[in-house]
């Protein structure tokens, strides 16, 4: 057994099985090539027309969900108005509410869903480790112990604020990280190992910060922003987001054949002329530049880059290629109703998405589990 084997262990099990004895698969033949002809290219291509719809619809079923009541007349008036048509304006407290607290905030939820999912799946296939999700390189504990740091101690309170700081940290933490997997060869089993290290380590200052120096109201703001919200989300948010997230998605769909190559293990995507530690290095930064965004903005929202690479992947077929845009499209569609689910529940009160992520992830995860036999 080989390292690399050995990183993966029983949750290995999940991923696309290993190739059987025999000739060694070609670039662009990993992961399958019967999913890609006849039936399951019909497949795929039918989930992605039929997300890019349900997606569009989410965005505007969700912009109305809310304490207070906007219909889709209001919806029209509202890009109407804002299109230069000729339609009769919203009154301007409305207007507001549409234009720069709900739409800034579902848009959010879609980028930040996205971008949550595709890095799920590609750290999937980078470690070979099914339970991997956008926070195994401690990316999400490093963004946490900067926003406490900011808002506990004011350390950069004026130059940072809470986002700033956010990113600070976890660009820090995944600085720290490559600095620990320097003399390695980026493999799988280091890769999950020094991330749970650092993010450990992180989780620690988190806490030392808080237990020292935080008072319980600044505790429970701390503790509601790291469980995630999008409340925060505003055109200027939405706009860093928008210009990272299409360039990091881009960049893991174009290394979609090497992914499939490294979900058959190191020596064979070697085999297939692939760059393996260049690659996971690259996928690596990718990921981690996405998640410190997202994390920087809107707090660690759980299980949605764990449940959603998942169930796509069961639907769709292990290949990249149409993994990752399905999978985004996916991600999307799951964080904007987990959003407009997580402010309406409980109305007025507002509920972290992070907390409505978790309780519908974990039967989606036991589902999944469970149509693949695996419990």
């Amino acid at each position: 057994m080989t390292t690399e084997q050995a990183a993966g262990g029983r949750t290995a099990d999940l991923l696309p099985p290993p190739a059987a004895p025999g000739p060694r698969p070609r670039a662009g033949d990993a992961g399958g090539r019967s999913r890609t002809g006849g039936a399951g290219a019909v497949r795929a291509a039918a989930f992605a027309l039929l997300g890019a719809g349900a997606l569009a619809a989410s965005v505007a079923a969700a912009v109305r969900i809310g304490t207070a009541d906007v219909g889709w007349t209001d919806l029209a008036r509202a890009f109407g108005s804002r299109l230069g048509l000729p339609v009769e304006p919203l009154p301007p407290l409305l207007d507001s509410l549409v234009w720069d607290l709900r739409l800034p905030r579902v848009l959010m939820a879609a980028l930040v869903g996205a971008s949550l999912a595709v890095c799920g799946a590609v750290l999937q296939a980078v470690t070979r480790n099914a339970l991997a999700d956008p926070y195994l390189l401690g990316v999400s504990s490093g963004a946490s112990t900067g926003a406490v740091i900011v808002v506990v101690l004011g350390v950069g309170s004026h130059a940072l604020g809470v986002t700033g700081g956010a990113l600070a940290g976890a660009l820090v933490s995944f600085a720290l990280l490559l600095l620990l997997l320097r003399r390695t060869g980026l493999d799988s089993s280091r890769i999950v190992l020094t991330g749970v290290v650092v993010g450990q380590l992180f989780t620690a200052l988190t806490s030392l910060v808080l237990m020292a120096s935080a008072d319980a109201d600044t505790t429970r703001a701390v503790t509601h922003w790291l469980l995630g919200s999008m409340a925060p989300a505003r055109w200027n948010t939405v706009a860093v987001c928008a210009a990272v997230t299409p360039l990091g998605l881009a960049a893991a769909w174009l290394c979609s054949t090497a992914l499939d190559g490294l979900a058959f293990g190191s020596d064979t995507a070697a085999s297939l002329g692939i760059g393996v530690r260049h690659t996971r290095l690259l996928l690596l930064v990718v990921t981690a530049v996405l998640t410190a965004v997202a994390v920087a903005t809107v707090g660690a929202i759980g299980f949605a880059g764990l449940i959603v690479p998942h169930g796509v992947r069961f639907l769709v077929g292990p290949l990249h290629r149409v993994l990752l845009p399905c999978t985004a499209l996916a991600g999307a569609v799951f964080l904007v109703w987990t959003d407009a689910l997580a402010r309406a529940a409980f109305a007025p009160r507002e509920v972290p998405v992070g907390v409505v992520t978790a309780l519908l992830g974990v039967p989606l995860f036991l589902l999944v589990l469970r149509r693949r036999g695996e419990l």
